[in-house]
């Protein structure tokens, strides 16, 4: 290793929430503008980890189980008419366990917050886990 790079990792920081939350603000400008236009009002919120309440919830075994989840109705499933009161649509990515599983793989950090975006949108569309699995399977 060169000493220039031992001396670039040695002052490295693991990247902070704004850092997570710069990727993924350019991850979603990635995105066609078409699903960007669909997903206008989505909150998108960047936090180290999920609470208790969530973890109980999805039944998670660690707080590092989850990286993101979406909270919302699915445009699929909302009504015709607003409901008075109602939250947005929310997507969490959660920090600690988006670098602790990139760390354990190949890809960048920058591809794997892509990832788990894309994911969480396409629940913000009304997607299921399997209707993702079944689009990613046919697309190789």
């Amino acid at each position: 290793m060169t000493d220039a790079r031992t001396t670039a990792l040695a002052a490295a920081h693991a990247p902070s929430a704004a850092d997570i939350d710069a990727l993924t603000h350019a991850a979603f400008t990635k995105l066609p503008a078409t699903f960007r236009r669909l997903c206008e009002g989505l909150v998108i919120q960047v936090v180290d980890f999920p609470d208790d309440e969530t973890l109980d919830e999805m039944g998670a075994q660690s707080e590092f189980d989850l990286l993101g989840l979406f909270r919302g109705r699915g445009l699929a499933h909302r009504p015709a008419v607003e409901e008075t009161g109602a939250l947005p649509n929310m997507i969490w990515l959660y920090r600690r366990p988006l670098l602790d599983f990139w760390c354990e793989g190949e890809d960048t950090l920058g591809a794997v917050v892509t990832h788990v975006l894309v994911h969480e949108i396409g629940h913000h569309f009304g997607l299921s886990d399997d209707d993702m699995a079944a689009i990613e399977a046919k697309a190789g």
